[in-house]
């Protein structure tokens, strides 16, 4: 199955964009009749049949149509902030995007190496894991956000922090349930400050662990990602 993703797709017939044609025609080595699937990233995956095969303009005609196409049964944002190393970020993003996220905000807090991002590279990477892992729905990617505005500004119906201070923690799978709307903020490699940490839970945040071994800030929200991601397939 090759997927594409075109978020200005308009059906029966489109008309790839150049690059996308190139991968398609000359990469792919795909003529008229063969089939792929295409994706707006808001759910619909198209099941799709080359027309014209042209390398700057194929087109392709639907033949099929799957709406909300293997929709995550919960809503997860992963507020995490941006490693130092911006590849170790990026390694979050990408296996974040395949085991299912809905929403990342990368955040500044108080002990924040990085204030600031790409977002045209990083929605890169977000897409090349979606179409990778043949998903409809391309996560969200928020821009840079101060730590307290999303505490303060968040509609999650479970609110979570995960930091390493010593002070009454619940194990994340205890914390959340099927179907919930969840929202995890993940510190930088300082872990999130005793005042932030306060804060949190003064507007109804959970403190939280991830067990006993101490991760690193990327492995911390993929291993977040994943329990979330687990407790919904029980």
């Amino acid at each position: 199955m090759q997927l594409f993703y075109a978020p200005d797709f308009t059906p029966p017939l489109y008309t790839l964009s150049e690059e996308e044609s190139k991968h398609c025609v000359r990469v792919l080595r795909m003529t008229v009749g063969d089939r792929l699937h295409i994706t707006d990233g808001l759910g619909t995956m198209y099941e799709c049949r080359v027309v014209d095969a042209a390398p700057k303009r194929c087109t392709v005609e639907v033949v099929a149509t799957h709406e909300e196409f293997e929709r995550l049964p919960y809503e997860l944002t992963m507020a995490v902030a941006p490693t130092k190393n911006i590849e170790r970020f990026e390694w979050f993003l990408e296996k974040a995007t395949e085991v299912g996220v809905t929403r990342f905000i990368p955040i500044v807090s108080d002990h924040s190496e990085r204030r600031e991002i790409k977002p045209e590279r990083e929605n890169k990477v977000i897409t090349s894991a979606m179409k990778q892992s043949l998903k409809a729905y391309h996560p969200v990617l928020e821009p840079m956000t101060p730590f307290r505005r999303v505490v303060e500004q968040t509609t999650a119906s479970v609110k979570l922090i995960a930091h390493c201070e010593p002070s009454e923690r619940v194990f994340l799978p205890k914390a959340v349930g099927k179907g919930d709307d969840v929202i995890i903020l993940i510190g930088p490699e300082g872990d999130f400050s005793p005042e932030e940490i306060a804060f949190a839970e003064a507007h109804g945040f959970r403190s939280i662990t991830l067990g006993d071994a101490r991760l690193r800030t990327e492995t911390a929200a993929v291993v977040a990602t994943v329990m979330v991601a687990t407790v919904n397939q029980m």
